[in-house]
């Protein structure tokens, strides 16, 4: 009766550390999909802000070039 506590004990033992794996992998590829989600957002708000510049430069290029022509 010991033989089979033992080796049910060993089995629980390799039964229990293979669920706990199982379970950080679903965690970290949880966790690298919200990073990855992150990093996709904020490159999307890198290049609206880039495209805002744009129109603004060309909008103060505009006004710019409005006023020297009313100066001359």
């Amino acid at each position: 009766m010991p033989c089979i506590l033992r080796t049910f004990g060993r089995l629980g033992g390799i039964v229990a550390l293979i669920f706990l794996v199982i379970a950080l992998l679903r965690q970290l590829i949880l966790l690298v999909g919200v990073l990855l989600a992150v990093v996709k957002f904020a490159i999307i708000v890198a290049f609206i802000a880039v495209l805002v510049l744009i129109v603004l430069a060309i909008f103060r290029d505009r006004s710019r070039r409005k006023r020297e022509a009313t100066e001359i």
